[in-house]
């Protein structure tokens, strides 16, 4: 269950099979003009030198908050306070919108910046904890990959981002020092 925070809270890359090599996607134009066409958001391409730092802060912040949460910490008032900051930071309007059968609410910013996109990640977050999943935030549990999810399991179980990747390579690492215990 991908959402526009997590990809957003996402854009600082670990490699999850352990070198140590990070990314900063949100330096990378590529990256940037991905997220926004991803998202339907508009903002002038690359990100302006001087917004690089706050956006970086905010995706610290929103990190933060994630590991919190996945550890069954209630939602703070300090989590309130700079959600509702940034939510600040562009004014929109919402707007009801018919698409063939389906009526949505949507979110039309008044500006296209990254303070627009920052306000828009933050009602993303918003909208994730009024939905009551913030007990369903997730942190992977390979150290090396460090990634923020969203438990869709049912019995709220899920402990890596993806099964395929982080999980079986998890998976093997156990399995390999299982092999070499049992043989010393």
């Amino acid at each position: 269950m991908n959402k526009l925070w997590t990809d957003f809270a996402n854009s600082l890359w670990h490699d999850w099979r352990g070198d140590g090599h990070t990314e900063d996607r949100l330096l990378m134009t590529k990256w940037q003009a991905a997220f926004l066409e991803t998202w339907k958001l508009q903002a002038p391409l690359p990100i302006p030198a001087g917004e690089i730092a706050g956006l970086q802060q905010f995706r610290e912040s929103l990190r933060g908050f994630a590991i919190q949460l996945s550890m069954d910490t209630a939602i703070t008032q300090e989590m309130v306070d700079a959600i509702n900051e940034k939510l600040g930071l562009s004014p929109a309007t919402r707007q009801l919108k018919q698409d063939d059968d389906a009526v949505q609410m949507v979110w039309l910013p008044q500006e296209h910046t990254w303070r627009s996109v920052m306000a828009e990640v933050a009602a993303s977050f918003a909208q994730s904890l009024a939905a009551g999943l913030g007990s369903r935030i997730r942190i992977c549990e390979n150290n090396n990959c460090k990634w923020v999810f969203l438990d869709d399991t049912r019995n709220r179980s899920k402990r890596f981002c993806d099964d395929k990747m982080c999980g079986n390579l998890m998976k093997v690492r156990r399995f390999r020092e299982r092999k070499k215990s049992d043989s010393t």
